[in-house]
């Protein structure tokens, strides 16, 4: 029997979560040029990249 719909988005969301998590952390050592490959993997992983990004505070120009 396939996997619903429902239960397919849940697992993405929990998935993306769990990553934003890892990056989240992973930010607060990150050199200038990390944060920006961090800031290309967050676009790539979520629809509501612009948001998560303000968040992080990746906009910013150090």
């Amino acid at each position: 029997m396939p996997i619903s719909e429902r239960r397919k988005e849940l697992k993405r969301r929990r998935h993306r979560r769990k990553k934003l998590a890892q990056l989240a952390r992973k930010l607060e050592k990150a050199t200038v040029s990390e944060k920006a490959e961090i800031a290309g993997k967050v676009r790539r992983l979520t629809p509501g990249a612009a948001l998560v990004i303000k968040r992080l505070g990746l906009d910013q120009r150090p």
